[in-house]
């Protein structure tokens, strides 16, 4: 299922969904923080970006597991594995890390729907935001130390 669609790797086609949603997912879901009077505007994006983005992180996680045991069993060794080990690393923390912000997002959106204002009592506010932000920081920075790791695994020098 994740190795190759009509002889092409799964990961080479899924990898670019996960670029774009994971960076949107953290822009909506900041911006849902700290604009309480957004919400009501961008609450239906912060819910299908909350499910879009580590759906495909973990597609593209998953197959890029099935190119390294494909390229392992062809005979691939040294400097250009340990490139590929270092990318399968930071696309495993960057699932992760999407997966939590996303539940952080969707916790934010629904518990705000139940208030006429897209308000929380203050404290749950303020705390929620902070979390949504380094959620959305942290998931940032992974998604991309994840594709530099990949591009330089694939395009960059072999030293």
């Amino acid at each position: 299922m994740f190795d190759q669609i009509n002889g092409l790797p799964v990961h080479a086609l899924v990898l670019h969904a996960a670029v774009v949603f994971v960076p949107l997912l953290a822009l909506v879901a900041a911006v849902y923080a700290v604009m309480p009077r957004w919400r009501s505007k961008i609450g239906w994006a912060a819910v299908l970006l909350a499910i879009a983005a580590p759906v495909t992180t973990f597609v593209a996680k998953e197959s890029g597991e099935k190119l390294y045991d494909r390229l392992k069993a062809s005979g691939m060794t040294g400097p250009a594995l340990e490139k590929i080990d270092t990318h399968s690393g930071f696309g495993t923390t960057t699932f992760y890390f999407t997966f939590a912000l996303a539940v952080a997002t969707l916790v934010m959106v629904f518990l705000t729907l139940r208030t006429t204002d897209k308000r929380l009592p203050r404290a749950a506010d303020v705390l929620l935001a902070v979390v949504v932000l380094a959620l959305a920081v942290v998931s940032g920075y992974y998604v991309f130390r994840t594709g530099d790791s990949g591009a330089q695994a694939v395009w960059g020098t072999t030293s």
